[in-house]
């Protein structure tokens, strides 16, 4: 069978409806990794190595199924590969060796569900923008579409790795415990690296334009919101003096 522009919409409208039919299961159930690691989910590998081996999946991916798209390749989508790129560049070769995590695990089940996960967005997306995306006219609406997106991806991204680097300083060498972070966002939030990286791919949606960069929108916030809502209230059960101010998504609401 063919695939054609509607089909791949449609798969990818199946696709998102499953993030959201998820959602309730999310925020039940823990991910077991991370501070909620648990040993009933078996066999776990170097968390280092996880962590490269699910994101760069997301990268390898997304560009062999643009480049064997049979589209021209054209300016915007090219712009939107980048963007998808340098995410991954930084969530595959630079987090990860950043991370002082010496001797934490990662269970194998989590590695490989992230890369069924990771294969089927970057998939959806890279064979929409390598076969189907068209170069947009650039209308008034049109521009100031592309230049809200981008705004939204560029303040998450900044709000992302900031926030990143907070945590990443909390932690002395030889350190593996956890400590309450401050200063930035996190005066407000208790995970805007979380939040920051919901609000990127939301703004990488805009910016797209089309189904399979909104389901992996979708896709983003139905795993990243219950782990920020998690990790809120680990916070909470962890520190006594924990602030009373923050939220676990929306500062001053939730």
């Amino acid at each position: 069978m063919q695939l054609t522009e509607q089909l791949l919409t449609q798969i990818a409208w199946a696709w998102a409806a499953l993030a959201v039919i998820l959602i309730p299961s999310q925020v039940i159930n823990k991910a077991p990794y991370g501070r909620h690691i648990s040993t009933k989910w078996g066999f776990a590998i170097p968390n280092k190595l996880g962590w490269v081996i699910m994101e760069i999946v997301s990268l390898v991916v997304l560009l062999s199924c643009f480049f064997d798209g049979e589209n021209k390749k054209s300016p915007m989508a090219i712009f939107l590969v980048s963007l998808w790129s340098l995410h991954y560049i930084n969530r595959s070769f630079i987090y990860p060796f950043r991370t002082k995590t010496t001797g934490k695990k990662i269970p194998l089940t989590i590695v490989l569900f992230a890369m069924f996960f990771n294969s089927v967005n970057a998939s959806l997306n890279g064979l929409f923008l390598g076969s189907f995306l068209q170069q947009p006219t650039w209308d008034s609406i049109t521009i100031f579409r592309v230049g809200f997106g981008f705004s939204l991806f560029a303040a998450g991204a900044f709000i992302n790795i900031k926030s990143d680097n907070i945590l990443l300083a909390l932690r002395k060498p030889g350190e593996t415990g956890y400590k309450t972070p401050e200063g930035f966002l996190f005066k407000y939030l208790s995970c805007p690296n979380l939040v920051g990286e919901m609000v990127e791919w939301i703004g990488f949606a805009i910016i797209a334009w089309n189904i399979p960069a909104l389901s992996f929108a979708v896709w983003t916030i139905a795993n990243l919101a219950p782990r920020a809502i998690h990790h809120h209230q680990w916070y909470k059960n962890t520190f006594v003096d924990y602030p009373k101010n923050r939220k676990a998504l929306l500062p001053f609401l939730y």
